[in-house]
């Protein structure tokens, strides 16, 4: 066996509480190289006198990649403690013992030595990942607040263009404000939507507002304080959750305290607030890929950089992130360029907003691998573009094979927690990509069949506005566009889909959150594949052609949803851009 592809890591993704009582262990070995892999494990002080290390149990296979298997057990301890290693039993015949000291030949004498396995000393309840039950049941709507409805026009800034009467620019304001999300409540309502994800609420000179001049203010083109809790209200009436969308990494620099530093130089109050490298500060209205003085969000001068280890800076940010859930009773915070702040401050900011609700949910924006910010003390998920991506590449963009897409979906799920899965954030596009349906090159079919596998993954799914009509757009400013009121222009079949499969999701909840992840069948040559997820006896099974070919299969369990499917008792003829899900 390939030794050098054995992988486990205690404390980690590989190990970890998953209940108070319950561990998950995991293992990495080479891709079709072990046949069978055991746990041996008992209690680090009962290995004399009990003798477990002459038994072992089996670990299930539950993820295989292009390169690797992983293995999976659970496993209780009567004292809420153990210690373990594996037992590798090779298709070649050969017997391995992997272990906290390293790999040995399965021995006795490698069993019987306690040095040799990995530990969890106790299981501590306070390290746990715990995330928020009710982000398993949600599926969210991302709101871009200037461009959803005009509900207020006193509120318009100067300049508003008149609704939709452009495709936007960077700089347009057409005047969308907190009225007009509340005018449309019983809208999102009928949709099946129970979460509302909002990009930035608060003052700010932007359209996106993601240039923050004050966090303690909603920006008055968006309406007053007053405005807002009515829509909270409003939106917990129709059982919806609120998530607001900060910025803790930069500043606008329109903000009093940039402002003080501008005017006042080094003897601002403020000079330790932001990473200035030297003064005076070289100030400047203009995007400039020159050398700067001071740090800021990429090369934007308009945006900078706060310095999240200063004392003052911490109060200052963690008080705005307990105030709107103390006075407004928000559910989630969604943190821009999270992975730009430091990790103290994260854990800081965890345990100060958990600690006025406990079951707030934490939401990064991270593009990437994001293990160091997911381990229970920093945030609850990411938004999982690699995962959505992986999809894309596979459905939209046709640029990897079936078994890539398997391959690529079990690797993220690898990465992370169980528990971290079942509440990550699924979207395919959002308002800093382009949408689903221009991604898709129009192709209404290609875009529904995307969504459907997306629904039936782990993790919360999200909408971003306008996609459940059929909107288009570019990547920004184009994907910006104005929410289409006006029935006429919107694409209702498209609409009823969306419903529908918003209620199968929510109806299929359990085994949609708990689930492992199966593929059937996976045809590169045609482009076809076959999946499903299993809990408690129950199972929702997917067949999806992403190919030009028609393909016929058997098929199990009970029609929920389907497209370009023609369907004879148990065999489907599935179509270009064709899938089928079944429930039984």
């Amino acid at each position: 066996m390939e030794r050098a592809a054995f992988l486990h890591r205690p404390d980690s993704e590989y190990a970890y509480l998953y209940t108070k009582d319950l561990m998950h262990i995991r293992l990495r070995t080479k891709r079709n190289d072990a046949e069978r892999v055991e746990l041996i494990s008992g209690d680090p002080y009962l290995i004399n006198e009990e003798k477990w290390h002459k038994e072992s149990r089996p670990m299930k296979r539950v993820a295989q990649t292009e390169d690797y298997d992983y293995w999976l057990i659970e496993r209780g301890a009567k004292y809420r403690r153990v210690q373990y290693a594996f037992a590798i039993h090779g298709y070649d015949g050969e017997d391995l013992f992997y272990g906290d000291r390293g790999i040995f030949e399965l021995s006795d004498q490698a069993r019987a030595k306690a040095e040799n396995y990995f530990r969890m000393p106790y299981f501590h309840e306070a390290d746990r990942f715990k995330e928020p039950e009710w982000v398993k049941e949600t599926v969210w709507y991302q709101i871009f607040p200037e461009r959803f409805d005009n509900g207020d026009q006193s509120n318009d800034p100067e300049g508003t263009l008149p609704w939709a009467s452009k495709d936007p620019s960077t700089t347009d304001f057409f005047g969308g404000d907190l009225q007009g999300v509340i005018d449309h409540l019983d809208y999102i309502q009928e949709l099946g939507i129970n979460g509302l994800y909002f990009c930035p609420i608060f003052k700010a000179t932007s359209n996106h507002k993601y240039d923050t001049i004050d966090y303690f203010e909603i920006d008055p083109a968006f309406g007053d304080k007053a405005k807002f809790k009515e829509l909270v209200e409003k939106a917990h009436e129709r059982g919806i959750k609120i998530m607001l969308d900060a910025v803790f990494n930069h500043f606008g620099n329109k903000s009093p305290q940039w402002q003080d530093v501008l005017e006042n130089e080094e003897k601002s109050r403020f000079k330790d607030w932001f990473q200035i490298k030297e003064f005076p500060v070289q100030a400047s209205d203009e995007d400039s890929r020159l050398d700067l003085n001071f740090d800021t969000f990429a090369f934007t001068p308009r945006m900078p950089k706060l310095n999240t280890a200063n004392p003052e800076v911490i109060d200052y940010l963690l008080a705005i992130a307990t105030y709107w859930i103390e006075e407004f009773d928000i559910d989630a915070w969604r943190l821009d360029v999270a992975n730009e702040v430091d990790h103290r401050f994260w854990r800081k900011f965890y345990d100060a907003t958990t600690g006025v609700k406990e079951d707030l949910y934490i939401l990064g924006e991270i593009w990437h691998s994001s293990q160091s910010w997911l381990d229970g003390h920093e945030f609850h998920a990411v938004m999982n573009y690699a995962f959505t991506e992986t999809i894309e590449n596979f459905f939209v963009k046709k640029e990897i094979k079936a078994t890539k897409l398997a391959s690529g979906l079990h690797e993220q799920l690898m990465l992370y927690r169980e528990q971290t899965n079942q509440v990550m954030f699924n979207c395919l596009d959002s308002h800093d990509t382009p949408r689903l349906l221009t991604t898709c090159g129009g192709d209404k079919e290609l875009a529904k069949q995307t969504l459907a596998f997306t629904f039936i993954q782990q993790g919360s799914p999200c909408i971003y506005y306008g996609t459940e009509i059929g909107m288009d757009g570019a990547m920004d400013p184009d994907c910006r566009k104005c929410m289409i009121w006006d029935e006429e222009k919107q694409d209702l079949v498209f609409l009823d889909f969306m419903k529908d499969l918003i209620a199968f999701r929510k109806e299929q909840q359990k085994v949609l959150s708990y689930g492992t992840l199966t593929f059937e069948e996976l045809d590169n040559e045609n482009q076809f594949i076959q999946c499903s997820r299993s809990f408690e006896g129950q199972t929702i099974a997917g067949l999806f052609n992403a190919g030009n070919n028609e393909v016929e299969r058997e098929f199990f369990g009970e029609v929920a949803l389907s497209q370009n499917v023609d369907i004879v008792g148990k065999k489907a003829v599935i179509k270009k851009n064709g899938f089928l899900i079944t429930k039984g």
